[in-house]
């Protein structure tokens, strides 16, 4: 393991010693630190940022951070970045089970889902705003699919921003049981 690697499961041990909370407090001290409201912090920012939290990193370990997660490669580190390097790995049965839910939606089995495949599995018939006439049934399907999509809405889910999507959940249950069960009740798996 690197130092890299090493200070980010240092962060991350920190951030669930808090408990459940502890990630989504860690998110809501970053948009703090956001001066600018750009949604971005730069090595400097995150040091600074850390050290308020008792996590005193130099500054070759601030941007070894940065740069490690920087997906964009936009040189600074977003705070979906950030929570996603921070997310404990998930298991092998919480992997199983969310790609079972994702095999479920995916009926035409591509490997993405779309409204199309969505038609199969549920109705937005009852939805208030279908009801009221406002909206069809694909707008309402559209919106559903939305939430698992990047940030991004292509109108195209992958198995990995499924993934994604339960992978900041699964940071939040304790145990790999709680977690396949609330799955497999969830999606009726």
């Amino acid at each position: 393991m690197d130092a890299v690697d090493a200070t980010v499961e240092r962060l991350r041990a920190q951030c669930l010693s808090r408990g459940v909370s502890g990630i989504r407090s860690l998110a809501r001290f970053f948009r703090r630190l956001d001066q600018d409201g750009s949604r971005v912090l730069d090595a400097r920012e995150l040091r600074r940022g850390l050290a308020e939290l008792g996590m005193l990193l130099d500054e070759a370990e601030a941007e070894g951070v940065c740069k490690r997660w920087d997906r964009d490669g936009s040189g600074t580190l977003d705070l979906e970045e950030f929570l996603r390097a921070l997310r404990p790995p998930m298991s092998q049965a919480r992997e199983a089970v969310i790609a079972a839910a994702f095999a479920k939606l995916d009926r035409s089995g591509d490997g993405v889902v779309t409204v199309d495949d969505l038609r199969g599995v549920y109705s937005g018939r009852a939805h208030p705003k279908v009801q009221s006439g406002e909206w069809r049934e694909d707008d309402v399907l559209r919106c559903f699919l939305d939430t698992f999509d990047s940030s991004e809405k292509d109108g195209q889910v992958t198995l990995a921003e499924f993934q994604d999507y339960y992978s900041g959940l699964s940071a939040s249950v304790d145990t790999d049981e709680e977690f396949v069960a609330m799955m497999t009740s969830a999606w009726q798996l």
